[in-house]
């Protein structure tokens, strides 16, 4: 209870007047009687000489009949108080109430309309009864009040003058009516601060606040709508109270902020326009909502940068990364979707936050990148286009993710360079090595699986291989499953006709064949099964297939070349 009342109270009790009019009717009243009949829990603020206010009420008389209401006319009162502008009873019964305090008050005609009354409206003589809530209380000396309900620990940015904001708000009378809420329109209120868009009260009470800050802001009268008030729901000479979320704002003089969350100790690249990139993201809105994650998907986002595939925000705030780098990219809206947004899920004018994890990248015109790790000393004989090679790798992406190991295997790797039975990369990455070499092989995509990727290995994925050469055999030219060391003999059908009979059976072709490698004379196509080659010349040979080899059917393939028929002697 107000010390005011108390002492009015008091008063009362000494001068023998009654604190309420169901004690019966002691006589003439020397003071306003008052009941306090409905005190608000919290009174943040009492009436005082000199405040404006504002307050419906019911006016009586005694025996009940009404003369007066302002909920009859549709429309508050509005007055300051302790000025001579109301009757003296109302003056000080007024003083010391709170905000939607409810208060009946018995005024003696002295203190209220006297002997004279109101022409048709109130006798002389008249006791009053009002039955008075109060609904706003301000002092032109006011300022605004900015209460600070929740914020977030980290704030590196808070609102300032000409940025654009956008926010969620509830609107309330200071009883609490509501007039207005963003809530239930399901959209947010944007708008530049300071530049006139809002009331003053609002351009001043942004300022400062983080994203994801909530605010009360108490706004007077003279900051808001003043003596007109708005439209039906805002009276005139209201005060306000605003719940206030700030969702985000930009200034759209903003570029692209960049966080570096994690940059891998060695960097030896860092990407550039024109190159092609694979990375996983998570997007959100600055109040952290979750638009878009390329986890979910299970999938990285592969892209080109600098060449307008993304919008401009993605496009420069990925210049520059390295393989493995984690990075947050603030994209303003105006280098992002602007005033439109996208879809259900990215609001108009939205800061997006993209939280990247730098996957690889490459460029379509890089060749192989070879690393030599480890190469013997005596190496006078490297690996050339057709020879066969045994090898041992690991292949891995450029985050770490192991894919293949010849080591899962009982034996090394075989395959005849040049033959197209390796990817490109990897055989360009074989070239030139001795046995017992060891390399480590960057090989992008276009030389690798590309954009399609194969069996456990994504598109347009960067590999790295770790091989080793274990040992070469020299190869043959290609079309060719043997070659002579020096001429063939003259007589080649004869010798090759072992028994005499006029014929080459697949046994004795075998024989032969083999006699001439053993005694250094010719050498066969380098193969982990001399048996299929051998068999697979034979049948080039026996060509009526009747498993025999008729002088008409055997040709060197240098005859062969000649009459553009590839075979292989």
């Amino acid at each position: 209870m107000a010390p005011g009342s108390t002492i009015l109270i008091l008063l009362l009790l000494l001068l023998g007047v009654p604190a309420a009019p169901a004690l019966g009717d002691p006589g003439p009243l020397e003071d306003v009687v008052i009941d306090r009949y409905y005190i608000p829990k919290i009174c943040l603020r009492e009436v005082q000489m000199g405040d404006f206010i504002r307050y419906h009420y019911n006016g009586t008389f005694k025996d009940g009949k009404k003369f007066d209401s302002s909920y009859d006319r549709g429309a508050t009162v509005a007055g300051v108080v302790g000025v001579g502008r109301l009757i003296t009873g109302m003056d000080r019964g007024l003083q010391g109430m709170c905000v939607n305090e409810r208060r009946h008050l018995i005024v003696p005609p002295h203190l209220g309309y006297g002997s004279i009354g109101v022409a048709g409206l109130i006798p002389p003589d008249a006791t009053l009864y009002f039955d008075v809530v109060m609904l706003d209380i301000w002092n032109k000396n006011d300022k605004l009040q900015i209460t600070t309900l929740s914020k977030p620990e980290h704030c590196n940015r808070t609102v300032e003058n000409s940025d654009f904001v956008r926010y969620h708000y509830n609107g309330t009378l200071l009883d609490g009516t509501p007039f207005d809420s963003s809530y239930s329109k399901d959209s947010t209120y944007d708008t530049y601060v300071g530049t006139g868009w809002l009331i003053k009260g609002m351009d001043q009470g942004l300022l400062g606040m983080c994203a994801g800050e909530k605010r009360s802001i108490i706004i007077p009268p003279f900051l808001a709508y003043g003596e007109k008030g708005y439209g039906t729901m805002i009276p005139p000479q209201a005060s306000l109270v605003f719940s206030v979320l700030l969702i985000d704002f930009h200034n759209p003089k903003d570029g692209v902020f960049l966080e570096h969350l994690e940059v891998p100790e060695s960097c030896k690249r860092r990407a550039v326009t024109g190159d092609f990139v694979r990375y996983h993201y998570n997007g959100t809105l600055m109040d952290g909502t979750l638009f878009d994650s390329s986890y979910s998907r299970n999938h990285t986002y592969n892209t080109y940068i600098g060449k307008g595939y993304i919008i401009p925000g993605m496009d420069q705030g990925l210049q520059g990364v390295c393989v493995g780098e984690r990075r947050r990219v603030v994209v303003p809206p105006h280098l992002a979707y602007g005033e439109n947004g996208a879809g259900n899920k990215i609001p108009g004018s939205a800061v997006l936050i993209f939280d990247v994890h730098i996957i690889d990248f490459h460029n379509p015109a890089d060749p192989v990148e070879i690393e030599t790790v480890y190469r013997p000393e005596d190496c006078n004989v490297t690996t050339r286009d057709r020879d066969f090679v045994r090898y041992h790798y690991n292949c891995s992406l450029l985050d770490g993710t192991k894919l293949f190991s010849s080591h899962d295997y009982e034996k090394p790797q075989e395959v005849t360079l040049g033959t197209n039975k390796v990817i490109e990369g990897l055989n360009s990455g074989l070239l030139n090595m001795c046995a017992g070499e060891r390399r480590v092989l960057i090989i992008p995509p276009h030389l690798g699986h590309g954009e399609s990727g194969a069996r456990g290995v994504p598109g347009s994925a960067v590999l790295r291989f770790e091989v080793e050469l274990i040992s070469m055999e020299e190869g043959v030219p290609e079309g060719y499953l043997f070659i002579w060391h020096g001429d063939p003999p003259a007589n080649l059908y004869e010798q090759m006709d072992l028994n005499k009979d006029g014929e080459i059976p697949a046994d004795e072709f075998s024989t032969f064949i083999k006699t001439q490698v053993a005694e250094g004379k010719g050498r066969l196509m380098p193969s982990s099964d001399p048996e299929k080659v051998i068999a697979d010349m034979f049948q080039n040979q026996d060509r009526n297939q009747d498993g025999k080899i008729t002088s008409e059917e055997l040709k060197l393939k240098s005859d062969e070349d000649q009459e553009k028929i590839h075979e292989e002697l």
